[in-house]
């Protein structure tokens, strides 16, 4: 069974299924996820879109679909039990499954690490207490768990051998309607609907800023597959902005912008692993900032910054996230050549920490592994 809550989490669970029924071919998987895992074959029991939410008061908001998600999840490892439990980000639900789990002796892998590196680093524990197996992404991950004696596998990113652009940027502008010439500024706000009720409005503000400004600006905006895009494009044509809508081929989008402001997350990575220069923008609401600001031990959120550019990429977080700073360090990405190349030699540094490839394969290799029995305590 493999349970995945958000959109990132629902490809990269995609992506391990897809694996796991090359070397397997007979593995029956059922899990709770969205598109992606439904496409590779997962007997979903339920859409995880409804509970795809971050921040404690957007938890609170929603906690009637995430408590039914819960009793769902939890009548289902009762009837089924299956030989492995694999839990796919999302750490506050997957890790009450979690314990359900243990408690009916069903062996649990968790794969892409709840930034206990981050905040609240105590947990740790508590989480080692709950699982069997975890399976990190970052290197500096596997240092920190084994340190707190908890068996871990450092398996690598599978965005190493995903991130890459078969089509020549030109190409691709005129795929979308975009002169050759034109400069583009991408808005990325985010896969979460919650991340488009925070972040669309301020971004589309930024847009209209630098418009007038310099109309010459084009802005390119993609929609994730978990998003109503036709209720993005109304909102959006409301600007009357040069602005083109897209849904599909964001590592051929990503190198068409010459400058992005971008939600923070794993898209931070996608755009470091293409290079393109970036600003992080985050906002959640206030009462969340106020507790999650408390608790957090780094310096920066962006895992762009956390995994190899630290502090290269500019981080636009709630009061400072206004149209004015976000429009500015914008300008500043497109014009000034010194501060453009620090970014783009700070998501260089990205790239090396990520691992060597084949991320979603040594994840299946693990998942068999312990699905047989066979007990994994490194690799």
């Amino acid at each position: 069974m493999m349970l995945a809550g958000e959109a990132s989490g629902d490809a990269h669970a995609a992506e391990v299924v897809e694996r796991l029924r090359a070397l397997s071919p007979g593995i029956r998987i059922s899990g709770m996820g969205s598109e992606r895992m439904k496409a590779a074959g997962v007997d979903l029991f339920f859409d995880s879109a409804s509970i795809a939410v971050v921040g404690i008061v957007e938890v609170l908001r929603h906690w009637g679909e995430i408590r039914q998600a819960m009793r769902r999840v939890e009548q289902q490892l009762e009837q089924q039990r299956p030989d492995l439990l694999v839990l796919v980000d999302y750490p506050e639900f997957n890790l009450k499954m979690a314990r359900h789990a243990k408690a009916l002796g069903i062996p649990v892998v968790f794969y892409i690490s709840p930034q206990v590196w981050a905040w609240r680093p105590k947990r740790i524990h508590r989480i080692g207490a709950s699982i069997d197996h975890m399976a990190v992404l970052f290197r500096f991950e596997e240092t920190f768990y084994r340190k707190a004696g908890i068996p871990v596998t450092w398996v690598g990113h599978p965005l190493v051998d995903k991130v890459r652009s078969e089509v020549p940027p030109d190409d691709e502008k005129a795929r979308l309607g975009i002169a050759s010439g034109q400069r583009v500024v991408g808005l990325f706000p985010g896969s979460r609907r919650s991340e488009i009720q925070r972040l669309l409005p301020l971004l589309l503000d930024t847009a209209e800023r630098l418009h007038r400004r310099r109309p010459e600006l084009h802005f390119l905006l993609p929609v994730a597959e978990t998003l109503d895009f036709d209720a993005i494009e109304r909102q959006c044509a409301a600007r009357k902005l040069p602005l083109t809508l897209t849904r599909d081929r964001l590592y051929d989008v990503i190198p068409v912008c010459d400058a992005i402001a971008s939600c923070s997350g794993t898209v931070t990575l996608e755009i470091a692993l293409l290079e393109t220069p970036l600003c992080i923008v985050y906002r959640m609401a206030a009462l969340s900032w106020l507790i999650m600001s408390r608790l957090v031990t780094i310096e920066h959120i962006g895992l762009a910054n956390i995994v190899g550019a630290d502090g290269a990429v500019r981080e636009l977080l709630q009061k400072d996230a206004t149209p004015e700073r976000i429009g500015a360090e914008i300008e500043a990405l497109l014009d000034d050549p010194d501060h453009r190349n620090r970014v783009i030699e700070g998501l260089r540094k990205v790239r090396k920490n990520l691992g060597e490839g084949d991320g979603a394969g040594r994840m299946a290799h693990l998942v068999l592994r312990m699905a047989s029995g066979d007990a994994v305590q490194e690799a």
